[in-house]
């Protein structure tokens, strides 16, 4: 497989200080409304296993999973334990940097399905990630990107903001390409319809997914 076509540039932020520090304090903060957020849950019914055990990538106070199957357990790792701790979808959690250290604490094989929810843009080594997240993962296990248009700011890469919706779904399709390990890729808007009587939009949703191979 050809080497990724990303440069250091494309990865750098406008806030380049340690992540630990930004993430020291908990922020009990949602990214997308409650109709983005009941179109997330409806999207991970869809693709996820009702058994075995999900991991929840880039985790904090919610997970925006379907109200759980008995048979399922979910794995947050995160940035700050505080927020996991609020998370009452969690089973156990795990502080742990990813764009430092983009090795998952986890055994081979150990997810039948991982999300990551409407955090891709602030990946460093997305590419690295993704590959890792091909091995904890046990074949034809689902791993589902979700991305809308709120962010931290100072912490989204400079490649995210030189995109529109389109683009960032074949960004985030290219991260699953050049991690190799992964089936067809799909791209879905997954917004929610707009509610006649409301007085601004619903927030929109993309996802991007593919299988472990």
């Amino acid at each position: 497989m050809s080497e990724p076509p990303f440069l250091p540039e494309h990865f750098r932020r406008q806030d380049e200080r340690d992540d630990r520090l930004f993430y020291t304090s908990a922020r009990l903060v949602t990214h997308i409304d409650d109709a983005a957020i009941e179109a997330t849950r409806r999207l991970y019914a869809e693709l996820l296993p009702e058994d075995g055990t999900i991991l929840d990538l880039m985790s904090s106070w919610k997970s925006h999973l379907p109200d759980g199957s008995m048979n399922r357990r979910v794995v947050g790792l995160g940035m700050n334990e505080e927020e996991m701790r609020e998370n009452g979808q969690l089973d156990e959690w795990h502080v742990h940097d990813v764009n430092q250290q983009p090795r998952l604490p986890f055994e081979d094989g150990a997810f039948a399905g991982a999300v990551m929810t409407v955090s891709v843009q602030y990946l460093v080594r997305p590419v690295e990630l993704f590959r890792d997240v091909a091995r904890v993962l046990k074949p034809g296990a689902p791993f589902v990107v979700t991305f809308s248009h709120c962010l931290f700011p100072e912490k989204a890469v400079a490649i995210w903001y030189a995109c529109n919706a389109e683009q960032r779904a074949k960004l985030i399709g290219a991260y699953f390409h050049y991690a190799g390990g992964w089936g067809q890729i799909t791209a879905k808007d997954r917004s929610p319809q707009a509610d006649a009587a409301s007085a601004s939009p619903a927030d929109p949703l993309y996802a991007v997914w593919a299988d472990r191979e």
